[in-house]
């Protein structure tokens, strides 16, 4: 079965949202934490990120966000989205015992290349401009699947699929049997089932993003709709 992963900014009801999104059909809650600068990320993130700045969400009461979202969705992964100014500041092996504390099941640091940490254990992120011999690095470091940035730019919806994703599946595949999941740029049922006749999995964020302002129903909808949309590809 195709993968659906959600991400979420980490805020005071995000765990109900959460919640909701696994009701909808997601299998991986990707939790944002905040970040005064986040280099990856488009506006509709980067205002969530202010927001949740503006109401004290910091490293620490994320981690408390990320432990009562375990509490509401079981044994469903979890996975902190994060920036490495904030691990620095919080401490690195520190983040990684706290955050596994906490119930994470890994960890993305979105602007951390593949191969610097090495001993943090995180899922790794490759774009269309990742050369063969970077994709081969990266997959022998992720932590599970590899994280496919379907575009080069910054997170948001758009108007299509990138035509880019089908070559990046193509080579990601050449030299890795480890599951590949394609996310940015993908808001639509539409979108997602194309996405998922690619890749093993999807990631959808700032629709999301926005859907889950309107409170936990219209994003358990959302999500179910972008369920649907997976589960009709042929296998």
């Amino acid at each position: 079965m195709k993968k659906l992963v959600i991400y979420l900014m980490s805020g005071r009801e995000t765990p109900k949202l959460a919640a909701a999104a696994v009701r909808g059909g997601a299998d991986l809650v990707e939790l944002g934490f905040p970040f005064s600068d986040p280099l990856a990320d488009g506006p509709v993130i980067r205002r969530a990120a202010e927001r949740a700045l503006s109401e004290g969400m910091r490293t620490r009461t994320c981690l408390e966000c990320l432990s009562q979202t375990r509490e509401l969705v079981g044994d469903l992964p979890l996975v902190p989205m994060t920036y490495s100014a904030l691990l620095e500041a919080y401490g690195w092996e520190r983040f990684a015992v706290d955050a596994r504390a906490a119930g994470a099941t890994s960890v993305i640091v979105a602007d951390l290349p593949a191969g610097e940490r090495p001993e943090l254990r995180r899922i790794q992120l490759v774009a269309p401009t990742s050369t063969d011999e970077r994709l081969r690095f990266a997959a022998a470091a992720t932590d599970g699947w590899l994280y496919l940035v379907t575009l080069t730019g910054t997170t948001g919806a758009r108007s299509d699929l990138s035509p880019e994703l089908a070559e990046l599946v193509r080579r990601a595949r050449a030299v890795t049997g480890l599951p590949l999941y394609a996310g940015f740029g993908i808001s639509t049922p539409d979108q997602a089932r194309a996405a998922a006749e690619l890749a093993d999995g999807i990631v959808v964020g700032s629709r999301a993003v926005e859907v889950a302002a309107l409170g936990p129903k219209a994003l358990q909808a959302y999500v179910r709709s972008l369920r649907d949309a997976i589960d009709s590809v042929v296998p």
